[in-house]
């Protein structure tokens, strides 16, 4: 078979193949970029053809990359940083650039937020970009630079602290809890059922399986405005529910065990100034507030 001749890629070709690899789909990258679908197409065709190698699958779910892709999308990721690099500092020791965070939807909404918020007013070269949804992104695809994340994952080659143990408890209106006291069935606010694989939900309905669940919502945070209705009880973090001041504690006959929070980092990442700048003030923050999420 004759070997592709390689060329030098072009930068921008990374870029957009960056994109595709963090986004799963032509559409995603396209958006991402404010491009559309050709120009994405066409820029992973360029890459491609520079590199002798074939970096994506075309399958009914979206783009998967090969081993090549997959070591490309690594190298792509290295340059991306240390383009990055480059505009994080003016000799002056100070942390510039963009960080991305990701975490959970109710750790983000009721802890984080306002936290992470300060670090742009100390550190005014410094910007921080907060993903709140559900799903886990990637460090290793460099879809993050900081993943914070409830219970250690068991695999992936990265710097991982605790950041503290977060507790469970019921919180309810007042009315609810004595109701629920003085004999009155339980009637919970759970998760939708899209989340119902999440550990919380399996707990809930394993433990009170024949309780009615009257209200869902797909995060803690939006099931902790639902319980101040009066709905029904909300399986919240501590957290959460101490922060409510409509809402108690209501005790029941069992709560779940408490789980580890820890912050994760890429190990090549470990000297990064602003990524580090982000991590202590994350790990003080939570250290200053440590009463707030134990039991």
């Amino acid at each position: 078979m004759t070997e592709q001749k390689r060329t030098d890629p072009d930068w921008q070709d990374l870029r957009v193949f960056l994109a595709l690899g963090r986004h799963g789909s032509l559409s995603a990258a396209a958006r991402a970029l404010a491009v559309n679908h050709a120009t994405v197409a066409r820029r992973i065709q360029s890459l491609e053809a520079s590199l002798g190698e074939k970096l994506v699958e075309r399958r009914p779910d979206g783009y998967v990359l090969t081993p090549a892709g997959v070591r490309t999308l690594s190298a792509a990721g290295d340059m991306e940083t240390a383009v990055q690099t480059l505009g994080r500092g003016d000799g002056d020791d100070a942390p510039r650039g963009t960080v991305r965070v990701n975490a959970p939807p109710g750790l983000s909404q009721g802890f984080l937020i306002e936290r992470l918020a300060e670090l742009p007013l100390r550190h005014p070269g410094l910007d921080i970009d907060l993903a709140t949804d559900l799903r886990s992104v990637s460090l290793e695809r460099h879809e993050t630079d900081i993943a914070i994340r409830v219970d250690r994952p068991l695999d992936g080659d990265f710097v991982a602290r605790p950041l503290g143990r977060m507790a469970y408890g019921f919180y309810g209106t007042p009315s609810l809890c004595e109701r629920m006291a003085n004999g009155a069935p339980p009637v919970f606010i759970g998760f939708n059922e899209a989340n119902a694989y999440l550990p919380e939900a399996a707990w809930l309905s394993r433990e009170y399986p024949q309780a009615r669940i009257a209200f869902r919502a797909n995060n803690q945070f939006a099931q902790a405005t639902a319980a101040r209705s009066g709905v029904g009880l909300a399986l919240l973090p501590h957290y959460i529910g101490r922060q409510v001041t409509e809402l108690r504690s209501c005790e029941m006959p069992a709560v779940p065990p408490a789980r580890d929070i820890w912050v994760l980092t890429r190990r090549q990442d470990r000297k990064d100034l602003p990524i580090r700048v982000v991590v202590e003030h994350v790990t003080k923050a939570f250290a200053d507030e440590k009463g707030s999420f134990e039991a």
